[in-house]
Order: structure tokens, then C-alpha cells, then sequence
């Protein structure tokens, strides 16, 4: 490994060299590939965070590298389909949606799927389409259900003592 691999014998060359500079200069962000256009949004429920990157496509969804047709509970995956059947095809047609979710149960994990792709469908039409398109789309989710838009604020409520939880006590005995 000392010879030929990582490790290097003798002291690192200066990095404020100028001719070394010069030989290890990067592009430029002018030279480089223009970025397609996407947004990254998030969604919570409880403990469970979900990421939305919602970019210029074909309609795709992935939930952590998977097909959406891979949500289980059977029952569960109607809520995570909600936002793009509430916006049609000609809406979230145009769109690819790649989301990562950690965290939570998984009813927890859906919810925060839900509301991760609207939230990302609102704020790329914002930034790529139009206002008056994005505003359109967010009435639409929002007058069927708020959550789709704003998160839950309720968490835990953390155990107290002189009882078994966060509110009950134990049994008070006189004798």
C-alpha cells in the first residue's frame, strides 16, 4: 500500500502553487452542463420526513428507488396516489417525482409521501411554470385536504412522573 497505493512517501506538495493551480483547474459553472429543472421539497408526519425531487420528465415515481406500486399497505398506497390523481395526468404528467422516507410507522411514512409531492408539484410550478398555474393547483389540493400542504403540528407528548404516561397517574390509595 506505501508503494504504489494511497499512502505517499514525503511531504504533500504546497497547494497555494500557482503553477499547480493551473494544472488542476476546474470548468467553470459557465462550461459546465446547465442543470434541469428541479425542486427538492419535504413532508412530515409525526417522525417520519419524506423528500420530494420533483424534476422535468415523464410522469415517473419512485419511492426510495421503487415504483409507487410498491407501497404497502395495499390500502395506504390510495392516500400516496391522492395528489396526482387530484391533479390529472396533463399536470403531473410532465413531471418525474424520486422521494426518500425515514422515520415514523409506516401510515407515518405515507402521509409524509403525500404531502412531500404536493408540496414539490406546488413549488415547481411556481418556479418553472407560472403563478397563476401554481396558484390554480394549490386550491385544488388544498380544498381537498389541507395536510396536503401544511404540515400536522401534534407530537408525543412526553411522559411525566408520579404515573405510567403523559397523563395518566397511578392510582392514589389512602390506607
Amino acid at each position: 500500500l506505501a508503494q504504489g497505493g494511497i499512502c505517499r512517501s514525503g511531504p504533500a506538495p504546497p497547494l497555494h502553487s500557482r503553477r499547480l493551480r493551473a494544472h488542476c483547474s476546474r470548468p467553470s459553472m459557465a462550461e459546465a452542463a446547465p442543470a434541469p429543472d428541479r425542486v427538492q421539497c419535504f413532508g412530515r408526519k409525526k417522525t417520519a420526513v419524506a423528500v420530494a425531487l420533483v424534476r422535468t420528465g415523464s410522469g415517473q415515481v419512485r419511492i426510495n428507488g421503487c415504483p409507487l406500486t410498491t407501497v404497502k399497505p395495499d390500502i395506504l398506497r390510495v392516500k400516496v396516489y391522492e395528489p396526482l390523481l387530484l391533479l390529472g395526468k396533463e399536470r403531473c404528467g410532465k413531471v418525474d417525482i424520486r422521494l426518500r422516507v425515514k422515520g415514523g410507522g409506516f401510515t407515518s411514512q405515507v402521509y409524509a409521501l403525500r404531502q412531500a409531492i404536493a408540496k414539490g408539484i406546488v413549488s415547481y410550478y411556481q418556479k418553472y411554470i407560472d403563478e397563476a398555474s401554481k396558484k390554480e393547483i394549490k386550491d385544488i389540493l388544498t380544498a381537498y385536504d389541507r395536510s396536503l400542504i401544511v404540515a400536522d403540528p401534534r407530537r408525543c407528548e412526553p411522559k411525566k412522573f408520579g404515573g405510567r404516561s403523559a397523563r395518566a397517574r397511578f392510582q392514589k390509595s389512602y390506607r
